[in-house]
């Protein structure tokens, strides 16, 4: 299931570069002004395109083959590739985000939650991965943690789809049933 989400994270970016490049506190805007996740959706893909530059024809290259590793069901390349990518460039979120992900699809859930909070550290507007590290917390049992980063995610993104049930079902059992 993660691994098809994980698939599917790499593959909105690809279908939003056609759209003209926009700054991307105007794309956070429109994203706030979503009146539906319908509407939010192509937004949200050219937030994650514009996650995706790294400012280095290197790293976008690593991050191209490793895509086309993914695609061709080569894991074990594209782990290698995004280990590169975080080794060369520590500063580029993208490569954590995505690292975190083939952790978690290996299994190596501890390593995931270290790289996805990274990724979180470095772009702290990541709604998709602050979403993915609630749900790793969730599994966890750390029920704070993860309404936290809930919260965070739809503080970003409120069309996020599914995060406000995740976010009602949490806070019951954080905070209780209100009267």
């Amino acid at each position: 299931m993660r691994f098809a989400a994980f698939l599917i994270a790499l593959m909105l970016p690809l279908a939003a570069s056609a759209a003209p490049p926009q700054p991307l506190d105007a794309l956070f805007t429109q994203l706030h002004d979503a009146a539906s996740p319908e509407e939010a959706k192509p937004v949200e893909g050219q937030i994650l395109a514009f996650f995706l530059q790294s400012g280095s024809p290197s790293i976008d290259l690593l991050m191209a083959r490793a895509a086309v590793a993914l695609a061709a069901s080569d894991k074990d390349t594209a782990r290698k590739l995004y280990d590169s990518v975080t080794g060369i460039a520590p500063n580029y979120a993208e490569g954590w985000h995505r690292r975190g992900l083939m952790q978690s699809d290996a299994g190596d859930d501890g390593a995931a939650m270290v790289s996805l909070q990274k990724a979180i550290q470095l772009n702290p507007r990541h709604f998709e991965a602050m979403e993915q590290l609630g749900e790793m917390l969730e599994d966890y049992g750390d029920k704070p943690g993860a309404l936290k980063m809930y919260r965070r995610a739809l503080a970003l993104d409120p069309q996020y789809e599914g995060l406000q049930r995740h976010i009602d079902g949490v806070s019951r059992d954080v905070e209780g049933q209100g009267i």
